[in-house]
């Protein structure tokens, strides 16, 4: 969707957007954030949203931190740049604590800034103190609600606020509740919703008591909702502090977290157990390692997220031109000259190889006109389509070399007025391809289009994670991405899981002291991640029905449980 365009800001005042960014899931900004995102020169938000909202934010836009904090936050107006939280920005200078200040400093010079608040700017506590400074200082502003925690978490926790019967639901937030406050909602026998934090739950569990609530009401307590991280407690009114120190949650120092508590029947366990979409995803919470680029892995990891996984890429290949380049360029000017019948690109890397060399030469997808072209995955079609080339060939079945030979045409000097065919590869791809066309009676250039060398070792905290059991699971995609991930950074824990694409994948990491876990029924990275999925379903089945707690495998190792309670 193209952004639309603000109305013009004025070049003295500017334009602010107070925009609601949710309760944590990045996928529940409205599309007017994301169009309010993209148009804007400044961003101001607390550390805990900027991770929801940059990523819609245009490339270069100066990000300034809102955070109350005696740290250096910058503000806009000089002119040497920074970087401030991963992001382009001005210089800093000696925190300010009033962000409505932060505001008003962005706007000045006709700038578009977008305000970014948690949940919804009509519930944020600061929020309309700002806009009043915007309204008093002749700011024009607009407001773009967002979702409420307090609606959003108890969704996505499974505890339904209204029933057919409509009965009353009422909202506190614990840290401003008066007598008053509590003396009404502990009278009503309605829905309460509370705002609190984790430490501070119990106590507002006894206003309730005090209030007239009964101590067996029951009552869902949820940190971290519509995250990953998201977790749901089940207790009364009265349980909950034993439930909580059972929990071994309390006392840490997250105790602050904030937490929304739901109090009614509604929240009932009966009801979550039917109703708790979220947290009973396959994979739920699993940190699965991906052993490719983000932009290779982009498909994959979208997949596992559906399935409640937190896919971490990590590269453990580079790609590099070929030492030399004379073949590409010969093979790339035949491309025009009408050398070839066929081209085939067999990964995302030869699209880009090939593509880089046309932009050198000055050449566009036209030069492909009257060329057949084959591609082999979803991934490489989509990079051709990106290119302006639709594939004509694309495998039926397995999405390999193998499979693309299964739907190749034999050669047939009728049809066929040239009997070549340009194969841009990395220059250690097998020979199966190029076998089984020569053998379909096609003459091929086989041309080393880039190099692959293994990649940098990732950050040392990523390797620790790999060697000491933080993963859930590890997706093997070949046999070279089991020995270059432990060549760069070591054997993953016993407590991951190994999940590999096919027989070949599996030998090459038994070979490597891992035991395999999962393997995929046909040879598909998207396969493979399906199975995995139902390797975390049939695991979950199986704690529940042994009435043991559902954890994810990171969890096993030792010490877990405790410096996660810590």
């Amino acid at each position: 969707m193209s952004p639309t365009a603000l109305p013009a800001a004025g070049p003295e005042h500017g334009h602010v957007t107070f925009l609601g960014a949710g309760p944590g899931d990045p996928g529940l900004l409205t599309l007017r954030a994301v169009e309010a995102l993209a148009n804007a020169d400044v961003l101001v938000a607390e550390h805990e949203v900027l991770d929801v909202v940059r990523a819609h934010a245009r490339p270069g836009v100066s990000v300034v931190n809102a955070d109350p904090s005696p740290d250096l936050v910058p503000v806009p107006g000089t002119p040497q740049p920074t970087v401030v939280d991963g992001a382009s920005t001005t210089a800093a200078v000696p925190a300010v604590r009033d962000a409505a200040h932060l505001v008003m400093e962005a706007a000045r010079g006709g700038r578009r800034v977008v305000r970014a608040v948690p949940g919804d700017p009509g519930l944020d506590t600061y929020a309309a103190e700002e806009m009043l400074a915007c309204a008093a200082a002749g700011v024009p502003f607009e407001v773009v609600p967002g979702v409420a925690a307090a609606v959003g978490v108890p969704a996505y926790a499974g505890v339904p606020l209204r029933d057919a019967q409509g009965a009353d639901v009422r909202f506190v937030d614990a840290r401003t509740a008066s007598d008053r406050c509590w003396t009404e909602v502990g009278a009503s026998d309605g829905t309460v919703v509370v705002s609190t934090t984790l430490d501070s739950v119990a106590a507002a569990a006894g206003e309730l008591v005090a209030a007239g609530r009964k101590p067996d009401t029951p009552l869902t307590v949820t940190v971290a909702g519509t995250t990953t991280r998201q977790r749901t407690w089940n207790a009364t009114l009265g349980t909950i502090a034993q439930t909580l120190k059972q929990a071994k949650v309390l006392p840490s120092p997250e105790g602050g977290r904030p937490v929304i508590a739901v109090v009614g029947e509604r929240s009932a366990p009966a009801l979550r157990d039917q109703l708790a979409w979220f947290e009973s995803k396959p994979l739920f919470g699993w940190k699965v390692l991906v052993p490719r680029t983000k932009e290779q892995a982009a498909s994959l990891s979208d997949q596992l997220r559906s399935y409640g996984a937190v896919p971490h890429e990590v590269p453990t290949i580079a790609v590099e031109p070929p030492r030399t380049p004379q073949q590409m360029e010969r093979a790339v000017k035949g491309l025009v000259t009408g050398r070839y019948e066929w081209i085939a690109f067999t990964s995302v890397n030869a699209v880009r190889a090939v593509r880089e060399k046309f932009e050198e030469y000055g050449l566009d997808a036209r030069a492909f006109a009257g060329i057949k072209v084959a591609a082999v995955g979803e991934q490489t079609a989509k990079a051709l389509i990106a290119f302006g080339v639709k594939p004509d060939l694309v495998p039926s079945g397995e999405q390999s070399a193998a499979g693309l030979l299964e739907d190749w045409p034999p050669y047939d000097p009728v049809f066929d007025p040239i009997d070549r065919v340009f194969l841009p590869r990395a220059d250690i791809a097998t020979e199966t391809l190029v076998a089984g066309l020569i053998e379909l009676g096609w003459e091929v250039d086989d041309v080393t289009a880039y190099r692959t060398v293994r990649a940098s070792p990732p950050p040392a905290e990523t390797r620790e994670a790999i060697k000491g059991g933080g993963f859930d699971a590890v997706l093997f995609t070949s046999s070279s991405t089991v020995r270059n991930l432990v060549g760069i950074a070591g054997k993953p824990h016993n407590v991951t899981v190994i999940a590999c694409i096919g027989p070949a994948t599996a030998k090459t990491a038994e070979e490597h002291g891992l035991r395999v876990d999962v393997m995929a029924p046909e040879p598909s990275v998207h396969k493979l991640a399906e199975a995995l999925a139902d390797f975390g379903l049939r695991r979950r089945a199986a704690a529940l029905e042994a009435g043991d707690p559902v954890t994810r495998p990171s969890e096993r190792r030792p010490g877990a449980r405790r410096r996660r309670a810590t």
